[in-house]
């Protein structure tokens, strides 16, 4: 069988950046925390803690050692209860969702009343909510038309989630637009997650059957395989070679790889060794 790989895939800027600031930290023996998973990548989190970066819940757990900020970002409050603890901070923050942060902040100050579109609960999408409501703003988080209030105060300003898809954030202005409710709309998502959602979609096209490489708890990766089995049927996620069963490519001749933002390179190489050697 031959295996393509899709054009974009596997970890992004923001990751690597995160990834490399957390091994920096401790490279002198110092001992470090990342508040919740640094990534969304259970292999790679497991790796860290072998190496001495620990993950705490909350700063409760850490008394002293670095506190690493997560790629995902966190409510304002966080870094001030850190400072007020007298813990170093290291901010691994992804700058784009730092600027989505900012854009959530920068509309509330203006007036408006912000949505987010995104998946509520998710940490990236909890710290924009915050941004927006820390100087008295309001917030409202939606992953969809459908979940928008029947009643809407004006004005509105729209930031998405770095990891959402276009498709999710025209169906919420469009909604709006029916409401007669024109908002100040900033696009936050991230170009790294258009670029790997297009390629996905692109190769799912080409292919047999395509395996999806991430954590299950990866929301870019969990959103990249939904987009490439409403194409190819024979769409697989995995996080591991392991989890790759041959019965699944039966009759195939072309299988596809690719791989959320959150997905290392050396993930990536040892599922298509694995594919290579069916």
């Amino acid at each position: 069988m031959k295996v393509l790989k899709a054009r974009h895939a596997g970890a992004c800027y923001g990751v690597q950046r995160a990834l490399d600031m957390a091994y920096a930290a401790i490279c002198d023996g110092s001992t470090a925390y990342t508040l919740g998973p640094l990534i969304h990548n259970p292999q790679v989190v497991s790796k860290l803690e072998k190496r001495g970066v620990g993950v705490a819940s909350s700063l409760d757990e850490v008394s002293d050692g670095i506190v690493i900020i997560r790629s995902h970002g966190v409510v304002p409050q966080v870094k001030q209860d850190a400072e007020a603890k007298g813990l170093p901070i290291i901010d691994a923050t992804c700058p784009h969702v730092a600027r989505a942060q900012k854009a959530a902040s920068g509309l509330a100050d203006e007036g408006y009343h912000v949505i987010a579109v995104g998946e509520a609960g998710h940490p990236e999408v909890e710290g924009m909510k915050a941004h927006a409501e820390v100087s008295g703003g309001t917030c409202i988080v939606v992953a969809g038309p459908e979940e928008l209030p029947e009643h809407i105060e004006e004005p509105v300003g729209i930031v998405v989630q770095t990891t959402q898809s276009k498709e999710a954030l025209d169906a919420v202005v469009e909604a709006l637009h029916a409401r007669g409710i024109e908002p100040q709309v900033k696009n936050t998502i991230c170009f790294a997650t258009r670029q790997r959602q297009e390629a996905a979609a692109e190769l799912a096209e080409q292919v047999d059957a395509l395996v999806v490489i991430g954590g299950r708890n990866s929301s870019n990766t969990t959103r990249l395989y939904d987009i490439c089995k409403a194409i190819c049927p024979r769409s697989h996620h995995v996080e591991t070679p392991d989890e790759i069963d041959p019965a699944w490519f039966e009759g195939c001749a072309v299988i596809g790889v690719t791989a959320g933002a959150s997905t290392p390179e050396d993930q990536i190489d040892s599922v298509v060794e694995r594919l290579e050697s069916l």
